[in-house]
């Protein structure tokens, strides 16, 4: 077995994976899936405007409060 069987059989092996992933990938069993990760960065968007609003809100509790607290100093 020289080196350019084995190249011929990697070749050979690589060529098999990849058309069986390109079926798998376009198999119409996928798509539900494949339809559920392609909203992912959607959803996730709505939880960080909540994030968002939450950490200002509280921002400027803290803001008011240190306010209130510098105005009663002075």
């Amino acid at each position: 077995m020289d080196i350019n069987t084995i190249r011929g059989l990697t070749t050979l092996l690589l060529l098999i994976a990849f058309i069986g992933l390109t079926i798998r990938v376009y198999s119409s069993r996928q798509k539900p899936r494949f339809d559920e990760a392609a909203q992912l960065p959607f959803a996730d968007e709505e939880a960080h405007r909540q994030t968002m609003a939450q950490t200002i809100a509280e921002q400027g509790r803290k803001t008011g409060a240190e306010g209130a607290h510098k105005e009663k100093q002075a």
